[in-house]
């Protein structure tokens, strides 16, 4: 059998205002902060994970907290960060709870085959929820303020965008073995969006690929998105993916260790940065689930650079 990606892994996104951000993905939509660590290769800047109960593989959106001007759009980029619901009645919540802070952009409406609308957090930052009708696994947070049955289930679809579709596509399937799927129109009729899944498909297994040449060439800030990244479940998995990328001849960052999962990043031909990470060790490996985001979390390689690190760093309050 093909090597095989499982699914989305995380998505790491910008953001201007640390302490905003943790409002508003906790406070309003209800997912738990749990990892409050450092970007390792700047650790001026707090690395912010919010996820499921759990803090499961496939549901962790992640920011990295950067004094960023505000994103300019365009191609060349990830463009929307797909959140998975389970069943009409919890779109509807989510559709009445973000259209009461202003963040709802759209009606609810077929899209792709599946209800969804579409949002944006106070930085901008573009979010797709979507009805997933529960397949899957889902670990609800007791600590949220949303009620079990409408929490955020995980990730997925992503949607990036680039200018032209061939040499994206090849990477996807011939080194990655995506499938393409289907295509549809796009709701802002900017281009045809292609659809391409992963292991057992659903909508946290696809990377939607929005083909938009009319587009200027995006600028990263805060708003935006850094990164996508995919699963392979473990080292073995890790160490297939970085021979194949190699033999491939797709420049990689080689396998990077983050502690909590291992890493191997790359840019695709449309200029997008992909991750390909672990699934564990996870995030318990350095404190308890319970406690999880509660402290600042530093990983071995940083532990006697805490003073310091503590000392550079805003109250998230």
């Amino acid at each position: 059998m093909a090597l095989q990606l499982s699914g989305i892994h995380h998505l790491t996104a910008i953001t201007a205002d640390a302490p905003g951000n943790k409002r508003f993905y906790t406070d309003t939509l209800g997912l738990r902060l749990v990892k409050k660590t450092v970007n390792q290769d700047d650790t001026s800047a707090y690395h912010l994970f919010y996820a499921d109960g759990q803090a499961s593989p496939g549901t962790d959106i992640t920011f990295f907290d950067w004094p960023a001007a505000p994103e300019r759009r365009g191609t060349h980029s990830i463009s929307r960060t797909g959140l998975r619901v389970a069943g009409e009645t919890a779109l509807n919540f989510w559709h009445e709870r973000l259209s009461a802070g202003g963040y709802a952009k759209t009606d609810v409406a077929l899209l792709d085959g599946r209800a969804s609308f579409d949002a944006e957090d106070p930085e901008g930052q573009r979010l797709r929820f979507i009805d997933d009708s529960g397949t899957g696994e889902a670990h609800a947070w007791s600590g949220s303020p949303v009620p079990a049955e409408h929490q955020i289930r995980g990730l997925g679809p992503i949607t990036i965008s680039v200018p032209e579709l061939g040499p994206t596509e090849a990477v996807l399937t011939q080194v990655m073995n995506m499938r393409r799927e289907r295509s549809y129109a796009s709701p802002d009729g900017a281009g045809e969006v292609h659809v391409f899944t992963m292991g057992e498909g659903g909508p946290a297994a696809e990377l939607h690929v929005a083909v938009q040449p009319g587009l200027p060439i995006a600028r990263q800030g805060a708003g935006g998105v850094h990164h996508v990244a995919f699963r392979t479940p473990d080292l073995e998995g890790m160490n297939a993916w970085s021979r194949r990328l190699a033999e491939n001849r797709v420049p990689s960052s080689g396998e990077v260790e983050r502690y909590y999962f291992r890493s191997l990043y790359f840019r695709e031909p449309g200029g997008n940065l992909f991750e390909i990470a672990t699934d564990g060790p996870g995030f318990a490996v350095d404190e308890p689930l319970e406690t999880l985001g509660e402290r600042l979390a530093l990983p071995p390689f940083l532990e006697a650079q805490r003073a310091r690190i503590e000392a550079n760093l805003k109250p998230l309050a």
